[in-house]
Parts: C-alpha cells; structure tokens; sequence
C-alpha cells in the first residue's frame, strides 16, 4: 500500500521533513517513491516553513495513497494559510510599481523641454 508521510531529515536537534510518497514497508527516512514537499517546524525569519504540490498529493489519493494523520493536518493548514511563497512575489510587484509613476513626471517635463 502507498502511503503520504514524513521523512525526517535534518541535524540533531534541528528536524526537517520531507512529504513523500512511500511504500508503506519501507522505513520511515528510507526509499520513496516521489517526493510531495517540506516540512520545516523551526523555520525562522523568511524561510518556508511548508510547501505541499497539492496536484501531486490528490493525483496519489486518486491512485489510493493513504495519508498519514500528520501530513492530512499539514495539507488542511496549508489550504487554509496557501502558499506562502505568493505572498513574497506580492510584495516585489508593489516597489516595481511605486518606480513607476515616479519615471512617468521626469519624462513628461523633458518632453515639455
């Protein structure tokens, strides 16, 4: 059977885990099949804490993946929260703009001039 789980990666002290797909017989840090996304508990500052390929997790449902508890509660948050690397590329656009208008004035006075 294909289970949805963590793989826990990372230093002592410092967990990191990987969302894969995964025979349920292997091990829990060992063989996988595909790779869904990460799990970063102590993510600090701008790091991501979460990224889930959502298409990819209900595509492995479909097929008849089971999701582990954790993973099932990660994929619920990360619906609610959404992807939290839109919010960064939001952020970049509105400086863009703000240049904008600024350029527009200097160019209308030498074309005055």
């Amino acid at each position: 059977m294909v289970k949805i789980r963590l793989a826990r990666g990372g230093a002592k002290k410092r967990p990191f885990y990987h969302v894969v797909a995964t025979d349920s017989r292997n091990s829990r840090d060992g063989r996988y099949i595909e790779r869904l996304g990460y799990f970063n508990p102590v993510a600090r500052g701008k790091e991501t804490p979460l990224l889930l390929d959502l298409d990819k997790i209900s595509e492995w449902q479909a097929k008849g993946a089971q999701v582990s508890e954790r993973v099932a509660s990660l994929v619920r948050e990360y619906k609610r929260s959404g992807p939290a690397d839109a919010a960064p590329a939001v952020e970049a656009a509105a400086p863009a703009e703000a240049a904008a208008p600024a350029e527009a004035p200097a160019e209308e006075a030498a074309k005055d001039s």
